[in-house]
């Protein structure tokens, strides 16, 4: 798997924050198991309909991305392209 996606995941703080991602704001729960070799990643977009919904597991042999019933690709390009809001940028 790419590291990148872990690259990403690990940016996101654990716990609740909330992002913008293609001009929508969603709030983002990370959750860290197993001594920091799993994740889960749920977002869901504030006032609609969209989620996203993720677990990544840290193996010796590989790592993995385990969509939840979704495709892999907006899973990644939500990761990619999703700009956390902090208290600085709060106005956008």
């Amino acid at each position: 798997m790419n590291h990148s996606v872990l690259n990403h995941i690990m940016r996101l703080p654990e716990g609740h924050s909330k992002g913008l991602y293609k001009g929508k704001k969603y709030g983002v729960t990370k959750e860290i198991f197993n001594n920091g070799k799993s994740f889960k990643v749920y977002a869901e977009v504030l006032g609609g309909t969209d989620f996203i919904s993720l677990n990544y597991y840290i193996t010796k042999e590989n790592e993995i991305l385990k969509p939840c019933e979704m495709p892999e690709k907006k899973v990644i390009d939500f990761l990619q392209h999703l700009r956390l809001i902090t208290e600085e940028n709060q106005t956008l």
